[in-house]
């Protein structure tokens, strides 16, 4: 199910920005119950990223109102969002007069086992680098081929997720997630001021540590740093909280703290959901 521009299409021109040079946006939202969690959240880091990317940014009400149409109904799914910049000529300068396209569409969730929450995931260190870049930190911006190369460095099917570092060798994030570890009862989670995605988890995840008195450092750090920690887990809005058991041949418990974010994040999509 497609919503282009509020109409039910899904052809985009070949000549829209977003295709012609990613110069654009995109949230990945989960819907429960017909509804998309934390929608505010996530259309809050899209316009920041139009602030960002001088894109003119959607009517948030429109937004709102697109993104609960396509949802209703859906018992369980993925909502996607995309903004780009809109239709422009061949060449990188921007179009005098902008006209952003939107594009809404709705995916079945995907079924992974129980099994990747209750006793955890094998991750592995992935070779590609992230590039530093102040200017672009945090957003979901749609140039994601350091992304996409890096998920290419694996296919057995054992291992759900690989890490990545920046060019300085600072652990970051995952190829689809955010990253948190804890040791000697402290969370920790990379900072993510010269690259990486501010996920909408992962906010909230800082927000619980906050709320239940958690200590919490957000840092630069090096792979010893997570290989010699108590618990690590990953987040992003369609998995939850995947507790990491094996990152390369490390191994790890299932903690407290794991155990008790994903208790608390149950809780608020819950809410999410039943409001």
């Amino acid at each position: 199910m497609f919503l282009l521009n509020g109409e039910s299409r899904h052809c985009v021109d070949v000549s829209d920005r977003g295709f012609q040079y990613g110069d654009g946006l995109f949230e990945t939202i989960a819907v429960c119950n017909g509804r998309p969690l934390f929608l505010q959240r996530h259309l809050n880091r899209l316009l920041a990223g139009c602030r960002r990317l001088l894109i003119p940014p959607p009517d948030l009400s429109l937004l709102e109102s697109e993104a609960r149409q396509l949802s209703a109904g859906a018992d369980r799914a993925v909502l996607k969002l995309m903004v780009t910049r809109g239709i422009g000529g061949r060449g990188y300068r921007q179009p005098d007069q902008i006209v952003p396209t939107r594009l809404f569409s709705l995916h079945p969730s995907p079924n992974y086992p129980d099994s990747y929450q209750t006793d955890g995931i094998v991750a592995r260190f992935c070779e590609w680098r992230l590039a530093i870049n102040p200017g672009l930190a945090g957003i979901k911006h749609m140039n994601r081929l350091e992304q996409v190369l890096a998920r290419a460095e694996w296919w057995d099917e054992s291992v759900q997720e690989g890490l990545m570092f920046d060019s300085n060798d600072c652990i970051v994030e995952g190829t689809m997630s955010n990253l948190f570890f804890a040791k000697a009862g402290i969370l920790h989670t990379p900072l993510l001021v010269n690259c990486g995605i501010e996920g909408i988890l992962r906010q909230i995840v800082i927000e619980f540590a906050i709320r239940y008195g958690l200590g919490l450092a957000e840092n630069h750090f090096n792979k010893q740093d997570v290989l010699e920690a108590d618990e690590v887990f990953v987040t992003n809005s369609v998995i939850g909280v995947w507790p990491v058991k094996q990152l390369e041949n490390q191994c790890f418990d299932v903690g407290r703290i794991t155990r008790d974010i994903q208790q608390w994040y149950a809780g608020a999509c819950e809410e999410e959901a039943n409001l």
